[in-house]
C-alpha cells in the first residue's frame, strides 16, 4: 500500500496478524432492562470474551451487532473508551461510525479520542449512492481523522473494481469489510486491489459461507457466534484452518445452518437473536433496543436446542 503513514501501516499488521490467528469479534452493547446503557456489565461481558482462547483477532465495539444505530455520542464515547481500556492494547480495537460523513467524522473524532485503533465505516443511511458519491464519502470521513479506516459495503453500498482502486489511493483506507457475499464481484475487487489491501468476509454468519469466501482470496471474518459462544466459533475457525472437513461439516450441518434458519423468520434476529443467545448463557448483555425486538418464547426454546448443540460439538457447555 503506497501513502499511508507508519501508523496506519502498523494498524494493518496488527490486524493482519489478528486475522490469521482469530476470528474478528463484534461485541454485544449491555442495556439495563429500562434500555439505559449498562457500561459496567458491558466491562464484565468484554473481558469474558477476550479471555476466550484463543483470543480473537480484533475487537469492534459499537457496529451492527453492538446497536451502532441505537447509541447516542455519549454512550458511544463511554462504549469505545471501555473496550480500549478491557483490550489493554493486546489487540487492536475498530469501532464502527456512520450515518453521513459530517455525523460520521464525528463519532471518528470521538473514537480517535477513546483510543480507538481504527474506524469501521458502516453503510450510509438510506438513499443509494453512484460510485463518485460513494468514493466522496470515504474521502471527507479520511478528511476528519488520522485513524485508518475500513470500508463496509453492504445494503445501498456497493463498490465497482473502478471505485475499489479510487478508495485504495485514499491513503488511510485499509480494507473493504463485505456483507454482499457476490463472489464474482468480490473476485474482482480483490483483483483490483492494491497489495496490502484488507479483506473481510463480513456475511451474516460468516461461517456459513467462510470456505466460499476464501477461496476468492479472503479467509478472514466477523463472527456473530463469537459473542455469545467463543467455544463454537473458535471450534469452527481452528477445523477450517486445520482442513479438519468432517468438524467444518458437522458444526455448519448441525449448528450455523439451523442458527441461520432461525434468524432468517424475524427482521432484526440477526442481533436480536445473537443477545438473547447471550443472556441464555447468563452474560450480562440486556436486552435489545427498540426498533429491535427480542425472540418470543417460541424461538427461544428453539435457540436453546441448537445451543445447546453447537456447545456439545465444540466440547463445551451451557451453564444453566
Amino acid at each position: 500500500m503506497t501513502g499511508i503513514s507508519a501508523a496506519a501501516e502498523g494498524t494493518v499488521q496488527r490486524l493482519r496478524d489478528g486475522m490469521a490467528g482469530g476470528v474478528l469479534s463484534f461485541p454485544l452493547t449491555s442495556f439495563h432492562g429500562d434500555g439505559g446503557l449498562d457500561l459496567d456489565s458491558y466491562r464484565t461481558y468484554l473481558t469474558g470474551q477476550l479471555a476466550a482462547s484463543p483470543g480473537p483477532g480484533a475487537v469492534f465495539p459499537a457496529c451492527g451487532t453492538g446497536e451502532f444505530f441505537s447509541l447516542d455520542e455519549d454512550e458511544y464515547r463511554e462504549v469505545v473508551r471501555a473496550t480500549v481500556e478491557v483490550a489493554a492494547g493486546r489487540l487492536p480495537v475498530v469501532a464502527g461510525i456512520g450515518y453521513g460523513w459530517a455525523q460520521a467524522r464525528r463519532f471518528a473524532r470521538i473514537a480517535e479520542e477513546a483510543g480507538a485503533d481504527a474506524l469501521l465505516v458502516l453503510p450510509h443511511y438510506l438513499v443509494a449512492a453512484p460510485q463518485d458519491g460513494l468514493v466522496e464519502q470515504l474521502r471527507h470521513i479520511a478528511a476528519g481523522t488520522s485513524l485508518p479506516l475500513i470500508a463496509y459495503q453492504r445494503g445501498q453500498v456497493a463498490f465497482t473494481a473502478e471505485g475499489l482502486r479510487r478508495i485504495a489511493e485514499i491513503p488511510t483506507v485499509i480494507g473493504l469489510k463485505d456483507g454482499h457475499s457476490d463472489l464474482d464481484r468480490l473476485q474482482r475487487l480483490t483483483l483490483a486491489a492494491p497489495d496490502g489491501f484488507l479483506f473481510f468476509n463480513g456475511a451474516s454468519t460468516a461461517e456459513i459461507q467462510a470456505r466460499a469466501y476464501a477461496t476468492v482470496g479472503v479467509p478472514a471474518y466477523s463472527s456473530a457466534v463469537h459473542a455469545f459462544a467463543p467455544e463454537i466459533a473458535n471450534a469452527f475457525f481452528t477445523a477450517l484452518h486445520t482442513d479438519d472437513h468432517t468438524t467444518t461439516t458437522k458444526l455448519l450441518r448441525d449448528f450455523y445452518v439451523p442458527l441461520v434458519e432461525l434468524r432468517d423468520r424475524v427482521p432484526g434476529y440477526a442481533v436480536s437473536l445473537i443477545k438473547a443467545a447471550a443472556r441464555l448463557r447468563n452474560l450480562p448483555v440486556g436486552p435489545v433496543r427498540a426498533p429491535l425486538t427480542d425472540p418470543d418464547q417460541t424461538d427461544l426454546a428453539s435457540l436453546e436446542k441448537i445451543l445447546d448443540t453447537g456447545l456439545g460439538l465444540a466440547g463445551a457447555q451451557r451453564q444453566r
